[in-house]
């Protein structure tokens, strides 16, 4: 069954500021040296962005794995993502994993804090792509 225009509108928008806010959760946990947990809120602030994009476009994502696939076919390969954000949020996707899964594991500074600058960018460029539609979504800033 899918949603209607006004839900898909609601949802990209819902999850496109989610993901502004869970970047800056990332950047706040920067302070206590959280790294894994860092990682994780990166990884997830990415994912409410691209997620927000695809379903944009018109796409019902399932599973995580899923995001992956449709970012490569629908994003990178038609050009409205690089290849380079697509390397970064599969790295991300990857560290998130690592760092909440594996034992004995710790992701530390070095690993995770050069990330930061290239998630805000790529969850910023995917809100001027959200908005340069202006009937996308309604910004609440």
């Amino acid at each position: 069954m899918g949603i209607t225009e006004d839900e898909k509108k609601a949802i990209v928008s819902y999850r496109i500021e989610k993901a502004k806010v869970t970047i800056k959760e990332a950047t706040t946990l920067t302070t206590f040296g959280y790294w894994n947990l860092v990682a994780n809120r990166l990884y997830y602030a990415t994912f409410y962005a691209v997620t927000s994009l695809l379903i944009h476009r018109g796409f019902q994502i399932k599973t995580h794995s899923g995001v992956q696939v449709l970012f490569n076919q629908e994003l990178v390969q038609n050009n409205i993502l690089s290849l380079e954000e697509r390397r970064l949020y599969s790295r991300l996707f990857q560290m998130r994993q690592t760092g909440d899964y594996d034992d004995c594991f710790d992701w530390d500074k070095e690993d995770v804090e050069p990330l930061i600058q290239p998630a805000e960018n790529l969850i910023s460029k995917i809100y001027g792509i959200l908005y340069a539609d202006s009937t996308t979504i309604n910004s609440n800033e």
